[in-house]
């Protein structure tokens, strides 16, 4: 197998206020995977939290295509992804990246999607949410009516003005809410006040309420919240889950920080066992990685996979939103199509 890849560039739409500042592009890596005349495409997305570049995940690449040329079959993936993963702590992404490839070529090669090789149901998709980053009370109200196909909103707060956000939104729809907090509250007595007040706003779950390692905290919230608790930043790998699942009712599984979609679902089947919620979510990408995500959806209870929604340059077609619902196709592999 030959591996090569090209680093991108992803620009927003429109720039938009999260915690501390305006996020304005994201640095992608396209990978390819090439064995016996086909190719599989895979992603690595970088925000800067990862602590991955450009640099890294192409220096990370450099040694992952040494080992991939190594295997004469891309089947073996226990043993491929076991390799990748030992190159060097971290560089999920870049792992991920390999990994989408991967499972990309195998779809090809076996002319199926990724969603029937694993014989799941496609038409169990949940919808996706529809994110509004923090921003003024116009512009939020803007966003709003632009998603109005989308049946779930995802809300950014961050401590500031969150009362003032969620009441702007309830002036002009009352469609459900995920609330994310980014890690936003640093009090957990502020937090339980602020999840009591959001209750009666009609909010299904509050994402990282507070800071990732803060673990008793989160434990003391987590049972006393009137509403469901999700972990993104407090949960990263397969490991991960036995550290939180005392402290969460849910998880935020990302292909980018689990590196990639064979430890996603382990990480589904995992948390599982413990009672967890499930939501798969992801970092501003392309519809390569979304779509990559998307596989996975029916398995899980919520999604957020706007991300390529909210970007302008598309380097994919893949998957769709019928009136918001995750909707798979039938295209080998993780369903999506080199558009640059």
């Amino acid at each position: 197998m030959k591996l090569t890849f090209a680093p991108h560039t992803l620009y927003f739409k429109r720039p938009f206020k999260i915690a501390h500042g305006v996020r304005t592009s994201t640095p992608i890596v396209i990978t390819q995977l090439q064995h016996d005349g086909m190719i599989g495409y895979g992603e690595a997305s970088m925000p800067p939290y990862l602590g991955e570049t450009h640099e890294t995940v192409l220096f990370f690449l450099n040694k992952a295509s040494i080992i991939l040329s190594k295997f004469k079959s891309p089947y073996d993936m226990d043993s491929i992804l076991n390799e990748i993963d030992k190159i060097e702590t971290g560089n999920t992404a870049a792992k991920a990246s390999v990994d989408i490839a991967l499972h990309d070529l195998i779809g090809k090669l076996q002319n199926k999607p990724c969603w029937k090789i694993f014989n799941y149901d496609k038409n169990k998709t949940p919808y996706t949410t529809y994110t509004l980053g923090i921003d003024e009370p116009e512009i939020i109200k803007q966003k709003v009516a632009e998603g109005n196909e989308y049946k779930i909103i995802k809300v950014k707060l961050n401590g500031e003005n969150d009362k003032a956000t969620i009441e702007t939104i309830r002036t002009i729809t009352d469609k459900p809410i995920a609330v994310d907090v980014n890690q936003g509250w640093t009090d957990k007595h502020h937090a339980l006040e602020m999840i009591e007040w959001l209750s009666d706003k009609n909010v299904l779950f509050v994402e990282q309420a507070l800071p990732k390692n803060n673990l008793d905290d989160a434990a003391w919230l987590f049972e006393r919240s009137p509403l469901p608790l999700y972990a993104d930043e407090s949960i990263q790998r397969l490991w991960d889950i036995n550290n939180v699942k005392e402290c969460f009712h849910g998880i935020n599984i990302k292909l980018m920080k689990c590196t990639g979609m064979y430890e996603a679902h382990k990480m589904i089947e995992e948390a599982r066992k413990h009672n967890l919620k499930i939501l798969i979510g992801c970092m501003s990408e392309t519809s390569c990685a979304i779509s990559a995500a998307a596989q996975l959806t029916p398995l899980v209870d919520y999604a957020d996979l706007d991300g390529a929604l909210l970007i302008k340059n598309n380097l994919f077609d893949g998957i769709t939103f019928i009136d918001g619902k995750i909707t798979l196709n039938e295209l080998p592999g993780i369903g999506a199509i080199q558009n640059y």
